[in-house]
């Protein structure tokens, strides 16, 4: 079983063929595919793997698998703003579970993003740390644009145990995947 932590660079599609910088650009590992994706404006953390258990075991919202971002917001947001967050805002008629959230300095190790964030001098902006449980679509960018502070830029930084850990955009590097649920069946201590 093969699991790949891949570091998507801005720009990049999560699919292995079509138009513009595809995963091919970057991984030549056959028969694996994204566990989850990060759409072609976000960066940062990509599982991909060649068993379809555990591809569904790390994306699908069942599992409540927690995915942290490092988002970079429009103005700073109050306590209110970020209590909404906690809380589960609504999209699309239903809540969002929960997320985890706090507000962060710059992250110091951050690359910088070619082409860069756009910058306005008279409007300020924030860096979050936002922890979420399930995926839907473009779910971060929406959920701060719905308490008033845009994402300016988003960065996956890890998904379960699993972290960037030093890798630079277009990078990847072999990881142990998780001990099977199935395999601790049947054991006796």
């Amino acid at each position: 079983m093969a699991l790949i932590a891949f570091n998507k660079p801005f720009g990049v599609l999560c699919q292995f063929s079509g138009e513009g910088p595809t995963l091919s650009g970057f991984i030549d590992v056959p028969d694996v595919y994204p566990a989850g994706r990060l759409d072609k404006d976000s960066e940062g953390l990509l599982l991909l793997t060649d068993d379809g258990a555990l591809q569904a075991r790390i994306s699908s919202p069942r599992f409540k698998q927690p995915k942290t971002y490092l988002v970079l917001v429009e103005r700073v947001p109050d306590k209110a703003a970020l209590e909404r967050l906690r809380h589960g805002v609504e999209l699309d008629g239903t809540p969002t579970r929960p997320a985890t959230v706090r507000r962060i300095p710059e992250p110091e190790n951050l690359w910088p993003r070619d082409p860069p964030v756009r910058y306005r001098k008279n409007v300020p902006d924030a860096w979050l740390e936002l922890t979420i449980t399930e995926g839907r679509n473009r779910q971060v960018r929406r959920m701060t644009a719905a308490v008033g502070h845009p994402t300016l830029r988003l960065v996956r930084s890890a998904i379960g145990k699993y972290a960037l850990d030093g890798l630079v955009p277009g990078q990847w590097r072999r990881v142990d995947p998780p001990e099977s649920p199935c395999a601790s069946k049947g054991r006796r201590s």
